[in-house]
């Protein structure tokens, strides 16, 4: 009998799993919450927007279409859009099995699925990471991830007069993205010094050769950057923001190398929105769910083939190291074919694991480059707001971490609120978790996944058959939900 694969998250990695399982001859059941694959890095266009060129900002468009166009028009490829895992419950013995709703998040009528597969493939991907600093929760303040997604997915810029701020060479292309789109970028800042940055990419020079590609991406931005005359400075960061109702002005100052603020060499920039990241939180709640151990508490643990430490769970992607967007589509090959039954040892297979092994190195000379300083938190006042959500100060966790009573992540979390409003913790929990290593608990620690109304639990999920029905291929899938969906 054909296996049956479920892969989630259809971004590069979810959408690698799937050709990976199809080719091994698997069935698959795709399932993402977005309305289109591609995730945050190809985001595609709404179809009523009827673009010309709808790759225009993106890069690798080409590839990304006949991926996808492969992948969804395929026999076996079961596509569920809108699909949201709230929950991954592990039995007492074979694979976990996958709760979903179908339909609109903030729709009323969601349907409740269980799937029970042969093989699991998690590919949730990242979010960003924000560092708190003084009025970081300011209108005008976004992070990187929404200013891409806007400029994107709606063609829309965050404002007219713009500062990139955080760590990573994920600065470049946001960056570049928003001048494409009309924005006036002040300027981009990374908070590493130039030699903490040319260390972690300069050590074992020799290997960069395999990543020419990334290379030359890169350098193509900075070449943009220096002809519309967008300064790139490294060993600097935004550590307040100010404004009457909405961000008006960033400050910004010279960092050490460990992220301490040389005194005397702030700056005030007017803007009227910021964009900041300082790298990325991998979702680690479903491969938590699942049982899946993690490495250094920040990634998910995978042996040689993808294959994480409960049997028939496979990972890719940013879960598993964040190395780009081409690392997590190479991982999601190998995943989805050990997946769906493919033998490690054949020459595809072979082939996908070296490419693998060149995206893991560079993903080590990434972190390398780009760590986060340890004396980050010597930007916070008092009254900085750490939890967004519940409005959570870094005075308030300050005091209940140094309380005996609160010596536990659930009493903290009772006592100040931190982690428990409409985010559950995703984006202040790892900052809650540094700040507090003592008390700080596991932040990926959710055993409900994404919110599902009472009634949706209460409602008896359906059951589908565990073989997905094969239907006919699909001419030249679009990916959008105006096109049929073949689940049902």
């Amino acid at each position: 009998m054909t296996r049956h694969v479920v892969v989630v998250g259809a971004g590069p990695a979810g959408l690698g799993a799937a050709a990976g399982a199809l080719r091994a001859g698997a069935a698959v059941t795709l399932l993402d919450a977005a309305e289109n694959p591609g995730g945050q890095y190809h985001r595609m266009l709404p179809g009523a927007f009827a673009a010309a060129d709808p790759g225009r900002l993106h890069h690798g468009w080409r590839g990304f279409e006949r991926l996808r166009d492969h992948v969804l028009g395929h026999a076996r490829c079961d596509w569920w859009p809108e699909s949201a895992v709230w929950a991954v419950e592990r039995p007492d013995r074979g694979v976990p099995q996958v709760h979903v709703l179908r339909g609109r998040a903030d729709g009323a009528g969601r349907a409740r699925h269980v799937l029970v597969p042969d093989a699991l493939v998690l590919a949730p991907g990242a979010h960003d990471r924000v560092l708190p600093f003084p009025g970081w929760v300011l209108p005008g303040v976004h992070t990187a991830g929404a200013a891409q997604a806007l400029v994107k997915g709606e063609r829309l810029v965050i404002g007219d007069s713009v500062l990139v701020a955080g760590s990573g060479p994920f600065l470049l292309p946001v960056a570049a993205s928003l001048l494409d789109a009309g924005a006036a970028v002040h300027g981009v800042l990374e908070a590493n010094t130039a030699a903490t940055v040319a260390r972690g990419w300069g050590r074992r020079p020799w290997e960069l050769a395999a990543e020419s590609g990334k290379a030359a991406e890169l350098a193509g931005y900075l070449r943009m950057l220096a002809r519309r005359r967008v300064p790139y400075r490294t060993g600097r960061g935004v550590v307040e923001a100010r404004g009457d109702g909405r961000v008006e002005e960033a400050v910004t100052a010279r960092l050490r190398p460990d992220w301490s603020v040389v005194p005397g060499t702030e700056r005030t920039v007017a803007v009227d929105a910021l964009c900041v990241t300082h790298g990325f939180s991998p979702r680690l709640e479903l491969p938590v769910a699942a049982g899946c151990a993690l490495r250094d508490g920040a990634f998910t643990e995978v042996d040689a083939d993808q294959r994480t430490t409960v049997p028939g769970v496979h990972a890719a992607g940013e879960i598993t190291g964040v190395a780009g967007a081409q690392a997590a589509r190479t991982e999601g090959l190998l995943a989805g074919w050990i997946a769906g039954g493919g033998a490690p040892d054949a020459p595809e297979a072979v082939r996908t694991r070296r490419r693998r092994d060149r995206a893991r190195a560079f993903a080590a000379r990434l972190a390398a480059a780009h760590p986060i300083g340890a004396a980050w938190p010597g930007w916070l006042r008092p009254e900085t707001v750490v939890c967004r959500c519940e409005e959570t100060t870094y005075g308030a966790l300050l005091s209940a971490g140094g309380d005996p009573s609160r010596n536990s992540a659930h009493a903290v979390r009772l006592g100040t609120r931190a982690g428990l409003g409409p985010c559950q913790g995703r984006i202040c929990g790892p900052t809650v978790a540094e700040l507090l290593p003592d008390a700080g608990g596991n932040p990926h620690h959710r055993p409900v996944a994404q919110p599902i109304r009472l009634g949706e639990l209460a409602r008896p999920p359906i059951q589908p058959p565990i073989q997905p029905p094969i239907r006919p291929p699909v001419e030249n899938p679009t990916g959008n939900t105006d096109r049929k969906e073949s689940a049902r």
